[in-house]
């Protein structure tokens, strides 16, 4: 027998969560191929089966929290499937009766309903954890994927769907789904497990908020140029690069330019020592279903815009399938966070700690702005905010900083020559 034990994942990563079993009881796996799926307080990682063979137990349910080196389940390398979904059928089998059929038959009916309640349906992660949260049995849950595949939008749909009356039997069960809240008698409430990863982020901002003296200053960007500019490029951008012309590379350039200006916001503190990052790793804040994540666009100074560009959207459409490594979250030295795509206009982000800066971008707004004494022109504003650590960076440093990335963006041929 081979136990299957939850592999190292990270140094910070101690522990997850079974989020789905990808196989079953009984059904023959080869080595290499996946067999679980482990939701951690960063990304979703999925066990690979490092020897073939037949899954004989699983020691975990989905909902489990396990440890790194913990064993979840146990591989038989000497049996095969067919084997194995017949030896409980032959168990069953009564000794002091041989010749009578019924038992057998008995017997191989429990069998084949044990089965059919292990048969677990193939959904997405974000299907299977929406339907714990919900109370949502899979199998009742319709979806028009040609494959069978259960997708989240198939389990919010049945959600939304008007439930039948329930029988005298089932008034119970009915009132289950909703508690009423000790200072609330009677009000309707809904309790739902937070997931690891909310978890960690609830816990990572306190923490950031706790232990670093942090202060926000504000600036506003005029996006004239930057909007002209793209105006006039972006087909034949588009055409060479392949990847559109957005703003985020014109902001992550501007930031790399002001951090080599003023190195402290590209730094950290590390007990009683600054340590002064040489290099400029740039977080993309992203949000996403299970929440927010920082993938980290690796050397962003030796990019061109394309190759940024190409970076974030390639980082984006892995967060967003659940596909990220924990590799591209880890060790970012500034972070870019935009709430600007969902209106924001103005806020105060908050450090993703240990880094000691993080730039927020806001909603593009035409407002009339003063050219002169006499003279007003419509013009397409931006908010910008910097949070830093007072600790190691003074006021006058964080101001300037931010009006260095002003500078930058309404003048946008500076990127250029700030390499």
């Amino acid at each position: 027998m081979i136990e299957i034990k939850v592999p190292e994942l990270a140094e910070s990563i101690t522990e997850g969560t079974i989020a789905q079993w990808l196989k079953q009881v009984g059904e023959q796996v080869n080595q290499g191929e996946y067999i679980a799926e482990l939701e951690t307080d960063k990304v979703n990682v999925e066990i690979t089966a490092e020897h073939s063979g037949v899954i004989k137990e699983f020691k975990k349910e989905p909902g489990d929290t396990v440890e790194v080196g913990e064993v979840i389940a146990v591989i038989d390398e000497s049996g095969d499937a067919s084997a194995s979904t017949e030896a409980p059928a032959a168990k069953e089998e009564p000794k002091a009766e041989p010749k009578a059929e019924a038992p057998k038959a008995e017997a191989a009916e429990e069998t084949q309903e044990e089965t059919s309640s292990t048969d677990r349906p193939l959904a997405s992660p974000a299907a299977r954890k929406l339907a714990r949260e919900k109370g949502i049995d899979l199998k009742e849950v319709a979806t028009n994927d040609p494959t069978g595949r259960i997708r989240k939008q198939d389990v919010e749909s049945h959600q939304s769907q008007p439930k039948a009356a329930p029988e005298a039997k089932s008034e119970a069960p009915a009132k289950k789904p909703q508690a009423t809240a000790a200072d609330q008698p009677g009000k309707p409430v809904e309790r739902i497990k937070m997931s690891r990863r909310r978890q960690t982020i609830a816990k990572r901002l306190v923490e950031s908020q706790q232990t670093a003296a942090m202060l926000t200053t504000f600036n506003e960007v005029d996006m004239s140029a930057v909007m002209d500019l793209r105006k006039r490029r972006k087909d034949g951008f588009l055409e060479k690069n392949g990847v559109k012309l957005g703003f985020m590379s014109f902001f992550t350039k501007a930031v790399i330019g002001a951090l080599k200006e003023f190195p402290l916001l590209n730094a950290e503190i590390q007990g009683d020592e600054i340590l002064m990052k040489k290099y400029y790793d740039i977080g993309v804040a992203v949000s996403t279903d299970e929440g927010l994540v920082v993938p980290v666009v690796r050397d962003a100074d030796r990019l061109g815009f394309a190759g940024i560009e190409r970076e974030i959207g390639s980082l984006g459409k892995k967060a967003r399938d659940n596909k990220l490594a924990i590799s591209d979250l880890q060790g970012g030295t500034f972070t870019i966070t935009n709430g600007g795509v969902f209106g924001s206009l103005w806020s105060t982000p908050i450090l993703n700690a240990p880094q000691v800066g993080i730039l927020g971008m806001h909603k593009v707004q035409w407002r009339p702005v003063a050219i002169d004494q006499e003279n007003f022109e419509n013009r397409p504003m931006m908010y910008i905010a910097l949070s830093y650590d007072h600790r190691i960076v003074d006021g006058k440093e964080a101001v300037s900083f931010l009006v260095k990335v002003k500078e930058l963006l309404e003048d946008p041929e500076q990127l250029l020559l700030e390499g």
